[in-house]
């Protein structure tokens, strides 16, 4: 316990203070903010004349009493005073942002603006009516032009523009744009108050000015160590390489990004403190072997931390690792945590005071605590394993892996709802590699623009280390149950922080240790072999499954043998793959998109990817319509042929047959939504009605033609929108209505009318928004039971 002893925590409550401080700002505004300030210089005005008046004649007899009143008062007045600055600091920043002209604008002006990117262009799904990819780019602005005026402004604001022209721009490289103020702000844009408006532009850049030096420098170190990734890596290993060294993902294919983030290895493709920390320390040693000084060795190390950050891009997040991680190698190499926690408190209150977005930014939340975890918490026990006998190298691994784990894991649950349960062994098993493959890593993106023969070959010794990270992560999110699904938010949260610290405390005792370890050998004793022979969800017999793809549609009928029917994609690629590992999908012999939308072919790439499927089905007419090329495009990187469907064709795949319904013949739909297939699959829990998104014409129409749309299961219309006409719900009388809907859209989906039109024949209703995957499974009576990833058997 000496460790605890020596750990100074002065500067503690005034670090969560800060943070707190912004918070509050960030969320609330200025008003609410600047009434924070008051209320904290308030307070330190009476500790102030509180400490003055007091008169205690006793204190030489109570001098051991007064010192610690006095340095609880002290204590207290420093809180106070951090808790005003940082409140006047945000106050007058959101101030500054409520009152920008941008801000103040009306949605839809059209406005030029100098503006300079501070992080690389992020491609982001296209509209969902087609067009080329958008990329998101945040950028400080330098001057605009609106309604006739010309002003040179501060800011930050969010550009949302067509890939050509935006998409290799570099950060700091001035451009000037035209474009409109965009009238949702809330569009994947900018965190709680920290950019002025959300714009987007009309075209390619109006000008562009040529980039710094450092910043072209900068920009071909990463372009080069791709290219020479590409040249002597495997696929996967190339797109994962340059995100383990400088934090390119950009190629790492969807399925390896998926492993990594259900096994909780996504901190290595990001940078992070350990990337600084491992590169700082090779350079001390290196220093320290050819016998430089400690002054000139500290100063090297500075520069490569300068360049590191440069190279890997000075985003607020990339500084925020730069900065954890210099505390982190701090609690190494100076052996006292001492030292270490009050320069993490201090770096935390610097960080929210240039970067006041930070306080809302969860990666900073995860760095912030992990450093603290690994400065508090896991050199006491170190030490307690060491007393037990361990080896000093393989306590150090564990204990920094379980104290990382545990500190993290709520606020990994209230932002993400899950959990992953083999994170800890994850990382354990991964850390071996870490520190050569950084190192080698960093000795290649180096090489790779001066000397690319040497880098190549250095990049192929990477190889079996890339193999052993990507096969770790790979085992661990196979295996049954190794992310556990949780409510998000704060409920999620309290219930894994509680969880975390009842067994911290009950683990302190001999007894409890051993009961609990008896408990979990034969707890996992029974419930490995259970899980890996009669998975728990959706269990076996499973029918039908629509699969929690955010705002979109992804439907999957079983057709037997590990095969299945696939209906749309959802509008991304890692939510519909995820869904159909965990149905334990390895062959679809038939994708059916039931209409040319980007949320339901969007993620066409996550289905096709490391699947054997036989081909695409579209409706009538749909191969030439403008918005298929980006269909045509993705199945035909995968060699998958595309084939129009005709209404009335029978397919028959394995156990399940499906009729094509619609879209009707009588008229001539005018929108995409009216054109969805409207599909009847016969199954072995009887009909399953899927009709796309059609609205309120079609599905008139199909009545008017005399289709018999009685179905057991229904898949509700276009998420549930209002245009669903009740006299279809009154036809089809479904004993199950699935809703496929995005938690907190901003349509308003599904609609209270047409819940309500269903809850009145009786349907039970099932909302991907609510329920997370959703499946139909046929129950030991051969009766219809419905299942639910995150609350088991809902119901028959």
């Amino acid at each position: 316990m000496t460790a605890q002893a020596t750990v100074d925590a002065r500067l503690l409550p005034c670090a969560v203070a800060a943070w707190a401080a912004t918070l509050v700002g960030l969320y609330s505004g200025w008003r609410i903010s600047a009434l924070v300030t008051a209320a904290a210089v308030l307070g330190a005005l009476v500790v102030v004349l509180s400490a003055k008046s007091r008169v205690d004649p006793c204190r030489r007899k109570r001098r051991g009493h007064s010192h610690t009143r006095d340095g609880v008062m002290r204590g207290v007045l420093a809180v106070l005073v951090v808790t005003a600055g940082f409140g006047g600091a945000v106050a007058m920043r959101m101030w500054f942002v409520e009152h920008h002209p941008l801000a103040t604008a009306p949605a839809g002006a059209w406005v030029t603006a100098v503006v300079e990117p501070t992080d690389d262009p992020r491609i982001v799904r296209s509209s969902p009516f087609g067009g080329e990819p958008q990329v998101r780019i945040p950028v400080a602005v330098r001057h605009v032009t609106l309604r006739g005026e010309s002003m040179t402004v501060g800011g930050r604001a969010v550009v949302f523009a067509p890939a050509h022209g935006w998409r290799h721009l570099l950060p700091g490289q001035r451009v000037t744009m035209r474009g409109r103020v965009s009238e949702n702000a809330a569009s994947g844009g900018p965190d709680p108050g920290t950019s002025v408006a959300v714009l987007r532009a009309d075209g390619p850049p109006r000008a562009t000015e040529t980039p710094s030096a450092l910043a072209e420098w900068a920009g071909s170190v990463r372009e080069d160590l791709a290219e020479v990734s590409a040249r002597a890596l495997g696929p996967s290993a190339a797109g994962l390489f340059p995100g383990l060294i400088v934090g390119d993902t950009s190629r790492l294919p969807d399925d390896v990004r998926e492993d990594f983030r259900v096994s909780g290895l996504t901190h290595l493709t990001a940078v992070s403190g350990a990337n600084v920390s491992i590169l700082l320390g090779a350079v001390l040693l290196l220093v320290r072997f050819v016998g430089i000084g400690p002054r000139t060795g500290a100063f090297l190390a500075g520069v490569a931390l300068v360049l590191f950050v440069v190279v890997v891009r000075p985003s607020p997040s990339v500084v925020r690792a730069a900065a954890m991680g210099a505390v982190a190698l701090l609690a190494l190499v100076v052996g006292r945590q001492r030292q270490a926690l009050p320069a993490l408190c201090a770096a935390i209150g610097i960080l929210v005071l240039v970067w006041p977005e930070l306080a809302v930014d969860v990666g900073f939340a995860l760095s912030a605590t992990a450093t603290a975890g690994l400065v508090l918490v896991a050199p006491v026990w170190v030490a307690l394993l060491q007393e037990r006998g361990w080896p000093r190298a393989v306590a150090e691994v564990c204990a920094v892996s379980c104290a990382a784990y545990i500190v993290t894991a709520p606020i990994l649950a209230a932002a993400t709802g899950t959990v992953s349960v083999v994170a800890v062994v994850a990382n354990v098993l991964v850390t071996p590699v870490l520190a050569p493959l950084t190192v080698l890593g960093s000795v290649v993106a180096l090489c790779a623009s001066v000397v690319p023969g040497v880098a190549e070959f250095l990049a192929r010794g990477a190889a079996p280390m890339l193999w052993w990270l990507m096969t770790v992560a790979d085992r661990a999110a196979s295996l049954p149950s190794a992310e556990l699904s949780l409510p998000d938010g704060i409920p999620g949260g309290a219930v894994i922080g509680g969880a975390a610290l009842v067994g911290c405390v009950l683990l302190r005792y001999r007894r409890i240790r051993v009961v609990a370890g008896i408990a979990l050998v034969s707890t996992l004793i029974v419930w490995i072999p259970v899980r890996l022979f009669a998975p728990g969800w959706p269990s076996n017999g499973w029918v039908f499954a629509a699969c929690d793809v955010g705002q979109g549609d992804a439907v999957v009928l079983a057709v037997g043998d590990g095969r299945a029917v696939v209906v749309d994609a959802g509008p991304e690629a890692t939510p519909v793959d995820r869904c159909l590992r965990r149905l334990r999908i390895d062959s679809v012999p038939v994708v059916i998109v039931s209409h040319l939308h980007a949320d339901h072919m969007g993620g066409l790439r996550g289905v096709l990817q490391g699947r054997r499927v036989g081909e695409v089905v579209v409706g009538p007419g749909a191969v030439s319509r403008d918005t298929a090329g980006d269909l045509a495009g993705t199945a035909g990187e995968f060699g998958v042929r595309i084939r129009e469907t005709m209404t009335g064709e029978v397919l028959r795949v394995g156990t399940v047959t499906i009729r094509i319904l619609g879209p009707p013949a009588e008229r001539s739909a005018e929108s995409e939504n009216d054109l969805s297939l409207v599909m009847v699959a016969e199954t072995t829990v009887g009909r399953i009605l899927l009709p796309g998104d059609a609205e309120a014409p079609a599905l008139d129409a199909l009545m008017r033609a005399g289709e018999d749309l009685r179905a057991d299961v229904l898949k509700v219309p276009h998420h549930g929108s209002r245009t669903t006409p009740e006299a279809f719900v009154a036809a089809v009388r479904p004993r199950v209505a699935v809703i496929s809907a995005g938690r907190d859209n901003t349509f308003g989906h599904p609609h209270p009318e047409i819940v309500e039109a269903l809850n009145s024949v009786g349907s039970r209703i099932l909302r991907t928004d609510l329920h997370g995957d959703v499946a139909v499974v046929r129950a030991g009576s051969g009766a219809l039971a419905v299942v639910s990833d995150s609350r088991g058997t809902i119901g028959p």
